[in-house]
């Protein structure tokens, strides 16, 4: 199909955007010019205050006295621990921040811990020793003077003379001054084996006392059991600690990465040649050094071997675990029978349908049949094929059965979409499973099976092998199962792809909806959508009075860039009356690029919300009032959930605290809480899975090479509710849409279902 540009009105941009960026301002609001910009590269100091530290990336933002200087300056770098009061020598460079102003970004810092009385006390009273707080640093102070650090470091038993500290308070003085010792000693062994300060304290709080000893022993724990570390840095940790080359232990630390990799990218297994030759390439090693490691491995029953297409393949325990127990208890499913009476449900059916009054068509009324007459069905077709009304029809068909009903999907959105199509309630899985944040274990189970005789979960092309297999195991022995999905989207982020093993195995019963219904046909968005499907080139509207879809050619990454802005900041919100901010999503398949979701985040933050007064600094970049952001991680307690959209309604600079608005709903974060959230103006496709929005503005250029699919482009158009502009160039779009395979997983489910 031929592709035709967008065109859209060029006049004035809304009242939401800005040209220019803003200039950069002293705390007096005075604007910082390049004359005032020091040129020194060394500056030493006293900490007067820590605006921000985060421990598990060494990250932090200072408050410093600076020789020389009269006002606090504001200091940007990375150290492992850091206290008010200490002293401070930094190397680095000053710069002007457009968000903060004025800044020194060191690349080496040191601290000392303060000479003088007063300072010592600060430093003591800054609570970064367990037992010490400000009263407590007084009296130490007051009993020991310039000493204080000294007598806890060499004689603590002194402490027992120090009026008003009771045994117990000197107990814990104690102890956490030799945790602090103890972190310092760890700080050192990391540094000089060539690792930077910012890991240790998560090697000191995930290893404990004990922790040189356990690292030397193994060094490959660092990247197994610690937050930050990778495979590579663990390898190179390890042959300064003298490790040969060719150690078993190394060899064995390698299959377990390139299997734990393959897993973080949807695979549940890795074929013996593809693994070896992964783990080779990674170690530097020959590939028939791994022989023996593996063996050691299956001994040890690390690995599990089997077979994927009659080769030999090596799993992770829990993920072929996993698998064997989904397939088992579907096979066991597909021939079972509801636990509701099967007698008046096709009058159920129809008198359904003189509710809604909406007839169903053959294919949904067979949907809507198999559901209620099987213990098991699978449902699945594309969009506006009409899987909404059969789970309604389904729902009021079983209305006066006394039928116990759970409605479910992976995320919160696709769940609270689910809940107003039928009006209902309905839940994330992890939710009615009722998930224990703290271990990440579900209560509901074997032993404590749902109370429901029918689940019906949405979206289910986003369900990993292990969410599925929680879920079959809390159904009730005799429960009910219709998983209703799109499988042409991409699949989970998890490992497997269980909707399209359950599909492609023909183990399981599957209604399959093709027929686009007329009030869907007019509908651009969906034409599209079905073209790419059938590896064609979608066709834009030539004007907006055309349709609702539309294709925009790119001749490079900056006139993507260029276009990407105006269309979202001007085209857009004037012609079709969307807000810039709220009503306009725009997916990328990449994070990193030119025209990656970072990238295009900052330039569009800095288009639609440029005042940055209030902005709290992080690692990852700065929030503000008005900002779009995006929740990175689930957090069943407050319900929130990876990929849920907010908008910032408040800040606390001070005390580095925000709160954001989730669909009216007003969430507090706290500092150590804002790890959670990243700015959102731009997002990756798969970011977006199970969302939907007013508009989407869809990036597919050349440098996204390794990530274009048919999948991914479907998924990205279905986005979309009233508008997509897709911008692209258009080799790379051809791609997508020709590329039907994607990104292979290895999975053994679909062998295991046909398998009989």
């Amino acid at each position: 199909m031929s592709r035709r540009n967008i065109h859209l009105d060029n006049s004035a941009a809304p009242a939401h955007g800005a040209a220019m960026r803003s200039p950069s301002f002293r705390r007096d609001s005075t604007p910082v010019s390049a004359e005032d910009v020091p040129a020194d590269l060394a500056i030493s100091g006293i900490i007067d205050r820590v605006t921000y530290h985060k421990p598990e990336t060494g990250f932090a933002v200072l408050k410093v006295k600076v020789k020389g200087r009269k006002d606090l300056a504001t200091v940007l770098g990375r150290l492992a621990s850091v206290a008010p009061g200490e002293k401070l020598e930094a190397t680095g460079r000053w710069s002007v921040d457009p968000e903060r102003g004025l800044q020194f970004k060191a690349e080496t810092i040191a601290t000392q811990p303060p000479a003088s009385a007063s300072g010592i006390e600060r430093y003591l009273a800054s609570g970064f020793v367990r037992g010490i707080g400000q009263e407590t640093a007084k009296k130490l102070v007051a009993a020991f003077g310039k000493d204080t650090l000294k007598v806890l470091d060499t004689e603590p038993e002194r402490l027992d003379t120090v009026e008003g500290l009771t045994p117990q308070r000197v107990r814990l003085i104690r102890e956490g001054w030799t945790a602090q010792q103890g972190f310092r000693d760890v700080l050192l062994f990391l540094t000089e084996h060539g690792l930077g300060p910012n890991r240790a304290a998560n090697v000191q709080k995930t290893l404990g006392s004990g922790a040189i000893e356990l690292i030397k022993a193994d060094p490959y724990r660092l990247s197994r059991e610690i937050k930050g570390f990778d495979f590579h840095t663990a390898d190179q940790f390890a042959l300064s600690l003298g490790r040969d080359r060719e150690d078993p232990s190394r060899l064995s630390a390698g299959l377990l990465w390139a299997l734990g990799d393959g897993a973080s990218n949807g695979h549940c297994g890795l074929p013996r040649e593809v693994l070896f030759e992964r783990a080779a390439r990674m170690l530097d090693v020959d590939e028939y050094l791994l022989n023996e490691a593996a063996s050691e491995l299956l001994k040890a029953k690390a690995v599990i071997g089997d077979t994927i297409e009659g080769v030999p393949a090596y799993f992770l325990p829990s993920l072929w675990h996993a698998e064997e127990t989904v397939a088992a208890r579907l096979k066991q499913m597909a021939g079972g029978t509801p636990p509701w009476r099967q007698d008046g449900l096709a009058e159920a059916v129809l008198t359904a349908e003189a509710r809604t009054g909406k007839r169903l068509a053959p294919a949904q009324a067979l949907a809507v049949e198999s559901a209620l007459a099987s213990r098991l069905l699978v449902i699945t077709g594309g969009p506006g094929v009409g899987k909404t009304t059969i789970i309604d029809t389904i729902l009021r068909a079983l209305d006066r059965k006394e039928v116990t009903i759970a409605l479910c999907a992976p995320t919160g959105r696709a769940a609270k979409r689910m809940a107003e199509s039928t009006g209902l309630e309905a839940k994330t899985i992890h939710r009615l499973l009722e998930i224990d944040p703290v271990s990440a274990t579900f209560r509901r189970q074997k032993s404590y099976p749902l109370d429901a005789d029918l689940v019906i979960a949405d979206e289910a092309s986003m369900i990993d092998i292990e969410l599925m297999r929680a879920l079959l195991d809390a159904l009730s022995p005799r429960a009910a199962l219709v998983l209703v999905g799109d499988a042409d989207q991409l699949p989970s982020v998890g490992p497997g792809q269980v909707l399209a093993d359950v599909i492609a195995s023909g183990a399981v019963p599957v209604v399959r909806l093709t027929e686009v219904f007329r009030q869907a046909e007019s509908s651009r968005i969906i034409a599209a959508a079905h073209a790419v499907n059938h590896g064609e080139v979608p066709e834009g509207a030539r004007s907006p009075e055309e349709g609702d879809f539309f294709v925009v050619d790119m001749a490079s990454a900056e006139d993507g860039a260029n276009k990407i802005v105006d269309i979202v900041t001007r085209r857009l919100p004037r012609r079709f009356e969307l807000d810039p901010v709220r009503d306009i999503q725009v997916l990328t398949p990449m994070n990193k690029g030119p025209l990656g979701s970072q990238a295009l985040t900052q330039v569009l933050r800095e288009m639609l919300n440029p005042a940055r007064e209030g902005a709290i600094i992080r690692d990852s970049g700065t929030f503000a009032p008005r900002d779009k952001v995006m929740q990175i991680d689930n957090d069943y307690d407050r319900e929130i959930f990876n990929g849920d959209i907010g908008f910032v309604t408040r800040t606390d600079p001070k005390l580095g605290q925000l709160t954001v608005s989730f669909d009216g709903r007003e969430v507090h974060y706290t500092a150590a809480q804002l790890d959670s959230l990243v700015p959102a103006y731009a997002t990756t496709i798969h970011k977006a899975q199970g969302s939907e929005y007013p508009a989407v503005v869809v990036v597919i250029a050349n440098g996204h090479y390794p990530m274009l699919a048919r999948n991914l482009l479907y998924t990205a158009i279905t986005r979309g509710k009233r508008l997509v502009v897709v911008v692209a160039d258009r080799r790379a779009l051809r791609m997508a849409a020709e590329d039907a395979m994607g990104r292979r997983r290895w999975t053994r489910l679909r062998e295991k279902l046909a398998a009989s």
